[in-house]
């Protein structure tokens, strides 16, 4: 594909509507060069490397590059629903604030444990106690001592050395307090570890997307082709793939609208619901007069000007897994120059000597020119009619043979 040429410096100034870091200059293509040396002349020696260096609204491997600012009160609303908080949260903060909740509450309750000992005389400070005298908690006398309760009453342990007595109704209270906290507490932890290990996202990890999508014929008609794929055994139900192109627009109003959404619907041969990606499948969008790719698809490999190369083809697969019902969504992108113009897949499934059918992964990203196979079918069939005519011309000089010696 070719690169996209940014606009020049001599346009008129850019307006800018947001933020200075966000994609808002109306003057500029959608998924123009950014960064230091972005702005570059025909001539520069940087050029061609500064005009791929492309925004992506997604990733290759889906995740949103869409940076979200100036929210106010984004803090609250994060705490309003911690369980989708949670669940977001990176493995490594998730274990170190579930580390840091335990020892906290540990150290908090046995610090009300210190003051239950401290306001009932039980101490060390208080020695020598009254023969008759009960602590609240046996063999707690000291911060540490506290703290220690503190753990075995929430972790159930329960050494035998430490135990509440019948003395003291606001430690009896106070224990009933900090067991059901820390269950509302470790229900919660758990239910989100659990929550996040059984999330499907890890499953759309073994779902493939070819690196490159493809425009060729397909039964006489141009196509836009991706090649999918699932490398686990278990099978993904109701598979939908759908694909969402997004470019700069302008109203009949004459307003600009940022990252317009248009469908790109695909489908498999003539099944366009629910295909069975048990081996891999090539996705078909035909791009006909309905097709919101029609304008590029009437350039041609010419793909030069930015009206043209500002654009971006999200591709979304949406399935259910099979072992566990869960939903799963895998997502991909494309933009201009991962799109290949008259080039097809190969063949991607054999037959194994066993009669086991074989897909071979090695050949899943590559592709070859448009024609490729009728080519070598057309070779073939040259060479049998050569070979043909070569075994024709042996039998009739064979036949001329036995001609002369029958005269003879």
């Amino acid at each position: 594909m070719t690169s996209v040429t940014p606009p020049s410096s001599e346009d008129s100034s850019p307006q800018k509507l947001c933020h200075s870091t966000t994609q808002t200059d109306v003057t500029k293509p959608l998924l123009g060069p950014s960064g230091p040396g972005a702005e570059t002349n025909s001539t520069g020696a940087n050029s061609a490397g500064a005009l791929r260096r492309r925004r992506r609204v997604l990733s290759k491997d889906g995740r949103s590059n869409v940076l979200i600012e100036h929210v106010s009160g984004r803090s609250a609303l994060y705490l309003r629903d911690l369980w989708t908080t949670f669940l977001d949260m990176q493995w490594r903060y998730k274990l170190f604030l579930f580390s840091a909740t335990f020892a906290g509450t540990w150290f908090l309750f046995g610090l009300l444990w210190y003051l239950v000992a401290l306001v009932h005389g039980d101490l060390l400070e208080f020695d020598p106690l009254p023969s008759n005298h009960t602590p609240c908690v046996m063999e707690m006398r000291t911060l540490t001592g506290a703290f220690l309760f503190s753990l075995e009453s929430q972790t159930t342990i329960g050494y035998g050395f430490r135990c509440i007595t019948e003395e003291c109704p606001h430690a009896i209270i106070l224990l009933i307090v900090q067991l059901v906290i820390t269950m509302v507490m470790e229900i919660f932890i758990t239910g989100t570890f659990l929550a996040k290990v059984a999330r499907p996202k890890k499953r759309g990890e073994t779902v493939k997307f070819s690196q490159y999508a493809l425009v060729s014929n397909y039964q006489g008609r141009p196509c836009l082709m991706i090649r999918v794929a699932n490398m686990r055994k278990s099978l993904l139900l109701g598979c939908q793939v759908t694909g969402k192109l997004l470019q700069t627009s302008l109203t009949k109003e004459g307003e600009t609208v940022r990252l317009d959404q248009q469908n790109v619907p695909f489908q498999v041969d003539t099944s366009s619901d629910s295909p069975f990606l048990i081996i891999p499948l090539t996705f078909y969008h035909v791009i006909d007069h309905t097709s919101p790719l029609r304008p590029w698809a009437s350039k041609g490999v010419s793909w030069s000007g930015p009206e043209l190369a500002d654009f971006e083809l999200l591709v979304i697969l949406s399935a259910t897994v099979e072992p566990t019902s869960a939903t799963c969504q895998v997502r991909t992108s494309y933009l201009p120059e991962e799109i290949m113009w008259g080039y097809e897949f190969p063949p991607v499934v054999s037959l194994s000597p066993s009669g086991k059918y074989v897909a071979d992964f090695a050949i899943f990203d590559k592709s070859k020119q448009e024609g490729a196979r009728e080519r070598a079918c057309k070779r073939k069939r040259e060479s049998e009619r050569a070979k043909e005519r070569e075994r024709a011309s042996v039998l009739e000089r064979a036949r001329e043979e036995t001609k002369k010696g029958v005269i003879l």
